[in-house]
Protein backbone atom coordinates (compact mmCIF):
# COMPACT_ATOMS: atom_id res chain seq x y z
CA UNK A 1 0.00 0.00 0.00
CA UNK A 2 1.21 3.72 -0.50
CA UNK A 3 2.45 5.87 2.04
CA UNK A 4 5.42 8.36 2.64
CA UNK A 5 8.36 6.41 4.73
CA UNK A 6 8.16 9.35 7.08
CA UNK A 7 6.39 12.32 7.81
CA UNK A 8 7.14 15.89 9.21
CA UNK A 9 3.75 16.09 11.22
CA UNK A 10 2.31 12.96 12.10
CA UNK A 11 -1.37 14.49 12.39
CA UNK A 12 -2.49 17.68 10.10
CA UNK A 13 -5.49 19.41 10.04
CA UNK A 14 -8.47 18.69 7.20
CA UNK A 15 -8.10 21.53 4.89
CA UNK A 16 -10.07 22.47 1.99
CA UNK A 17 -10.73 21.10 -1.96
CA UNK A 18 -12.05 24.55 -3.62
CA UNK A 19 -10.71 25.33 -6.58
CA UNK A 20 -9.60 23.23 -9.76
CA UNK A 21 -6.41 21.62 -10.48
CA UNK A 22 -4.25 23.91 -11.47
CA UNK A 23 -1.21 21.25 -11.93
CA UNK A 24 -1.15 17.57 -13.21
CA UNK A 25 -4.27 18.27 -15.11
CA UNK A 26 -2.49 16.90 -18.20
CA UNK A 27 -1.76 13.56 -20.03
CA UNK A 28 1.66 13.61 -19.97
CA UNK A 29 3.46 9.65 -19.49
CA UNK A 30 1.15 7.98 -21.41
CA UNK A 31 -1.52 8.40 -24.24
CA UNK A 32 -4.52 8.40 -22.34
CA UNK A 33 -5.64 9.33 -18.81
CA UNK A 34 -8.36 8.89 -16.01
CA UNK A 35 -9.24 12.50 -14.61
CA UNK A 36 -11.80 13.46 -11.79
CA UNK A 37 -14.76 15.92 -12.12
CA UNK A 38 -15.58 16.28 -8.50
CA UNK A 39 -13.19 16.63 -5.42
CA UNK A 40 -12.24 14.57 -2.93
CA UNK A 41 -9.90 12.18 -0.93
CA UNK A 42 -8.53 9.11 -2.39
CA UNK A 43 -7.07 6.63 -0.20
CA UNK A 44 -4.25 4.26 -0.54
CA UNK A 45 -6.80 1.01 -0.78
CA UNK A 46 -8.70 2.86 -3.76
CA UNK A 47 -5.80 3.72 -5.65
CA UNK A 48 -4.71 0.01 -5.35
CA UNK A 49 -7.76 -1.01 -6.25
CA UNK A 50 -7.47 0.74 -9.26
CA UNK A 51 -4.25 -0.63 -10.40
CA UNK A 52 -4.94 -3.74 -9.77
CA UNK A 53 -8.09 -3.61 -11.91
CA UNK A 54 -6.40 -1.86 -14.82
CA UNK A 55 -3.79 -4.31 -14.84
CA UNK A 56 -5.79 -7.69 -14.79
CA UNK A 57 -7.54 -6.17 -17.82
CA UNK A 58 -4.84 -5.23 -19.28
CA UNK A 59 -3.20 -8.46 -18.77
CA UNK A 60 0.05 -6.66 -17.91
CA UNK A 61 0.70 -5.49 -21.43
CA UNK A 62 0.05 -1.72 -21.30
CA UNK A 63 2.25 0.84 -18.93
CA UNK A 64 0.24 2.18 -16.32
CA UNK A 65 1.31 5.42 -14.75
CA UNK A 66 -0.24 6.45 -10.82
CA UNK A 67 -0.05 10.18 -10.87
CA UNK A 68 -1.13 10.92 -7.11
CA UNK A 69 0.20 9.43 -4.26
CA UNK A 70 -1.51 9.44 -0.43
CA UNK A 71 0.73 12.28 1.64
CA UNK A 72 -2.12 13.07 3.76
CA UNK A 73 -2.39 11.38 7.13
CA UNK A 74 -6.33 11.08 8.52
CA UNK A 75 -7.03 10.44 12.03
CA UNK A 76 -9.78 8.44 13.57
CA UNK A 77 -10.72 7.35 17.14
CA UNK A 78 -11.29 4.07 18.14
CA UNK A 79 -15.06 3.03 18.82
CA UNK A 80 -17.17 3.33 21.53
CA UNK A 81 -15.11 6.21 22.54
CA UNK A 82 -16.38 9.22 24.65
CA UNK A 83 -15.56 12.69 22.73
CA UNK A 84 -12.66 14.98 23.68
CA UNK A 85 -9.02 13.45 24.91
CA UNK A 86 -7.76 14.78 21.83
CA UNK A 87 -7.38 13.81 18.04
CA UNK A 88 -7.09 10.61 17.53
CA UNK A 89 -4.07 8.66 15.92
CA UNK A 90 -3.37 8.19 12.26
CA UNK A 91 -5.39 5.84 10.76
CA UNK A 92 -5.50 6.09 6.99
CA UNK A 93 -3.26 8.07 4.14
CA UNK A 94 -5.65 10.07 1.70
CA UNK A 95 -4.55 12.04 -1.72
CA UNK A 96 -6.66 15.08 -2.31
CA UNK A 97 -7.72 15.02 -5.86
CA UNK A 98 -9.34 18.03 -7.51
CA UNK A 99 -11.36 18.56 -10.44
CA UNK A 100 -9.65 17.95 -13.34
CA UNK A 101 -6.58 16.04 -11.81
CA UNK A 102 -5.57 13.31 -13.91
CA UNK A 103 -5.13 10.25 -11.59
CA UNK A 104 -4.00 7.71 -13.80
CA UNK A 105 -2.36 6.95 -17.45
CA UNK A 106 -2.05 4.37 -19.55
CA UNK A 107 0.37 3.76 -23.10
CA UNK A 108 0.77 0.97 -25.44
CA UNK A 109 -2.79 -0.45 -25.52
CA UNK A 110 -5.40 0.25 -27.85
CA UNK A 111 -8.01 2.81 -27.32
CA UNK A 112 -11.12 0.06 -26.83
CA UNK A 113 -8.63 -1.41 -24.05
CA UNK A 114 -7.69 1.69 -22.21
CA UNK A 115 -11.24 2.61 -22.02
CA UNK A 116 -12.56 -0.26 -20.55
CA UNK A 117 -9.39 -0.76 -18.26
CA UNK A 118 -9.98 3.22 -16.94
CA UNK A 119 -13.41 2.66 -16.74
CA UNK A 120 -13.02 -0.51 -14.55
CA UNK A 121 -10.23 1.75 -12.25
CA UNK A 122 -12.99 4.14 -12.45
CA UNK A 123 -15.47 2.01 -10.28
CA UNK A 124 -13.21 1.50 -7.64
CA UNK A 125 -12.83 5.34 -6.58
CA UNK A 126 -15.50 7.69 -4.91
CA UNK A 127 -15.99 10.25 -7.93
CA UNK A 128 -17.07 10.74 -10.76
CA UNK A 129 -14.11 10.48 -13.66
CA UNK A 130 -13.90 11.39 -17.44
CA UNK A 131 -11.56 9.45 -20.08
CA UNK A 132 -8.98 12.12 -21.12
CA UNK A 133 -6.50 11.71 -24.22
CA UNK A 134 -3.40 13.49 -25.00
CA UNK A 135 -4.21 14.92 -27.49
CA UNK A 136 -6.06 18.33 -26.70
CA UNK A 137 -8.24 18.25 -29.57
CA UNK A 138 -10.11 15.37 -28.32
CA UNK A 139 -13.02 15.87 -26.22
CA UNK A 140 -12.60 14.61 -23.09
CA UNK A 141 -15.65 11.89 -22.31
CA UNK A 142 -17.53 11.02 -18.59
CA UNK A 143 -16.62 7.47 -18.07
Amino acid sequence: MLMPKKVKYRKIQRGRMTGRATRGNEVSYGDYGLATTEPAWITANQIEAARVAMNRYCKRSGRVWIKIFPDKPTTKKPLGTRMGKGKGAPEIWVAVVKPDRVMFEIADVSLPIAKEALRLAANKLPVKCKFVYKDPSREATLI
